[in-house]
């Protein structure tokens, strides 16, 4: 069953446009660590009155980059497990065995 969802996957090139799309998605995310605490940052200095004002970080917090960083690390290993799955290992050729059993 995975055999034939690996070959299907590799001959109609979905799963290479699977793995651009997971890459892209990781690059994303690394992106968005940066931008996180900037964004942080502004809200907290936008809506002061919102934020409890002893809880909350008064310059750049690097707490608002861990989920996007722990997201964009989980995209990376999963793109990584697809990439070695799909295109390390070669296909299994089965059609040049019916070629030769029909050749006299």
């Amino acid at each position: 069953m995975l055999k034939r969802l690996r070959r299907v996957l590799i001959e109609s090139f979905v799963g290479a446009i699977a793995l651009g799309y997971v890459f892209a998605q990781t690059i994303l995310h690394f992106a968005w660590v940066l931008a996180a605490p900037v964004t942080g940052y502004f809200t907290r200095r936008e809506y002061p009155g919102i934020i409890e004002h002893a809880a909350a970080p008064r310059g750049f917090s690097l707490q608002d980059a861990v989920p996007p960083l722990a997201r964009a690390c989980a995209l990376l290993i999963l793109g990584y497990l697809l990439l070695r799955w799909l295109y390390f290992k070669p296909l299994d050729e089965e059609a040049p065995r019916a070629v030769e059993e029909q050749t006299p």
